[in-house]
Parts: C-alpha cells; structure tokens; sequence
C-alpha cells in the first residue's frame, strides 16, 4: 500500500510527557521516551519539552536509538502580535530543526486559542477570526512558508481544537487565502473527528496539499461527555478523549486509502495525548505500531 522508503513512522513525546500539562508524565525522561519509542518500532519523533536543546547532545542520543527528528509543533502569534516577534520565534525555530534534519514545520495559530485554559469550555467558547485576522493569518503564513523554503523546508498548517482554525469551513478558508506552494496542511484524524468534522472528507479534498499527517484516535463516550459537561480541551486530554489509532471511533481505513492512492511521501506521526498514568506509553506505543502495520503494511 505504501512505500516504506518514502512513508515513515514517528510518534510523539506528548504520550510520554504533555507539553501543555508537564505534570503528565512529570516522571518520565527523555532518554526513557526516545528508548520506548525505539522499542515500539518507530523511528521519527517530533520534539517535546524535555528534548535537549543542545545539538550535539540531543543527535546523540537520537542517534543511539535509530530517531529522526521528523517536526516539532509552532505557536504562531499572526492575529494578536507585530509579525516581526513571529517571525524571529520562527526563523530560530527553523534553524534548529533544520540542523536536526528535518524537512517539516508544523504551524499553529495561537491568536485568541483557547486549547491551553483549563476552564474555557472548547466547544462554546472557540475564538473566530475577524476578516482583518484572516487576512493577517494568510499573509503571515505564506511569509513564513517563503522563509521554511530558504532551507529547503515545508510549513504545514496544523488545524486544532480550540482555535480559529478548527472546522472544515476554516480550513476551507485558509486553504482557498494561502498559495499552495507556501502553504501546506498537517492532517490530524483526531481534531477533525473531535470537532464533528469529516476527515475523509477533508482529506479527499486537500490530499495533494497534505505534507504531514498526525494520527490521532477519538473515544466516543469521551466525546460526548467534553460535550455535555463543557470541558476544556485539557480537561478533555485528562479524561482521556484521545488514544492511538485503532482504539477509539474512527476508521483509519478509508484515510489511508486515499493517501495510498495519491502517492502520500513524508511522515505518519502517532500523536495521542493521554494521561501516562492511565496510558502506559510503550504499551499504547506497540499498540499503535501493530494497527499502522496491519492497516498498511509499514
């Protein structure tokens, strides 16, 4: 189905540790979380708060246990800041991952986000961006996506729970604002389903602008309890909203159907926030990597 030498397989350190809530997984370091994800049978990782920021430091022990730095996640600030402070967050940002090898900038909007209150519901309170911001966002990506081209790299533009680009009508809108040359979307099954969107729908429609793809499951009784008790998006991480594919509603077939057919080239990135209490990480780690390889036989 797919190319294992172009297709390849990360997951993320946010199982192991949450970035947004480091009392999860407070306990676990980072050499245990780039040995297990080793051990699962993954061999690319985004970056957590715990990864060394020193280069040499942080490719060694990468290098030890066969990792590739493959993204690490953007906050961008395009609708609230001057562009100039996004822009320099950006470029250092860039530098480092590209020293590390890797070819993809994940980008998320976090003008007006919500996604990091623990008391804002995230269904009722979602931020929606005025024209003006639109226009800011569209502008202020494609730049960036100019200054990822500098060094050979791609910007992907992360959709996510809590922000004014969640739905498929927003998507929609950003897709049609911003060059496809510049500008491109990270696919995450999970936040699409949690919204009450269609992802294989989305995908269909935006495969060929697909560079990056987060492979996220959804629990269905979960769901519905954020929904009817008004959580937050954390609150909603801690009950457990999220598991890796295979686990929860959603049927990873059709969309690696339609990747498959399009001649996806890049990275599969299993990134299921739990509490690693509750969710052992190398068990759901090995879980995730013997569905993926069912599913598609990488």
């Amino acid at each position: 189905m797919f190319d294992a030498q172009k297709v390849k397989l990360g997951i993320a350190p946010i199982a192991w540790t949450n970035d947004d809530m480091p009392e999860l997984g407070r306990e676990n370091t980072f050499e245990q979380c780039v040995s297990e994800m080793a051990l699962a049978g993954f061999n690319g990782s985004e970056i957590g708060n715990k990864y060394p920021r020193d280069l040499t430091v942080l490719q060694k022990a990468l290098g030890l246990r066969g990792i590739q730095i493959c993204n690490a996640w953007f906050s961008a600030f395009l609708t609230t800041k001057p562009i100039e402070e996004t822009i320099k967050a950006f470029i250092e940002h860039r530098d480092f991952l590209h020293a590390l090898g890797a070819k993809m900038i994940g980008v998320a909007e976090q003008g007006h986000s919500i996604q990091g209150m623990m008391d804002v519901p995230v269904f009722d309170k979602k931020p929606i961006f005025t024209d003006e911001e639109w226009q800011k966002l569209a502008e202020g990506l494609e730049k960036l996506g100019d200054l990822a081209a500098e060094k050979g790299m791609l910007v992907s533009y992360h959709h996510h729970m809590g922000t004014g680009v969640q739905t498929t009508q927003e998507i929609d809108r950003l897709m049609d604002m911003t060059d496809p040359a510049l500008v491109h979307l990270l696919f995450d099954s999970g936040h699409l389903t949690f919204s009450g969107e269609d992802p294989e729908a989305v995908l269909r429609k935006y495969v060929n602008r697909v560079k990056h793809v987060h492979l996220k499951d959804v629990r269905k009784d979960v769901l519905a309890k954020v929904k009817s008790e008004k959580m937050s998006f954390l609150q909603a991480v801690k009950e457990g909203a999220f598991t890796v594919p295979g686990d929860g509603m959603i049927d990873f077939a059709p969309l690696f159907k339609i990747l498959a057919e399009s001649g996806y080239e890049g990275w599969f990135v299993v990134e299921a926030e739990q509490d690693p209490a509750k969710a052992n990480p190398l068990e759901y780690a090995i879980k995730a990597r013997r569905y993926i390889k069912e599913k598609t036989g990488l």
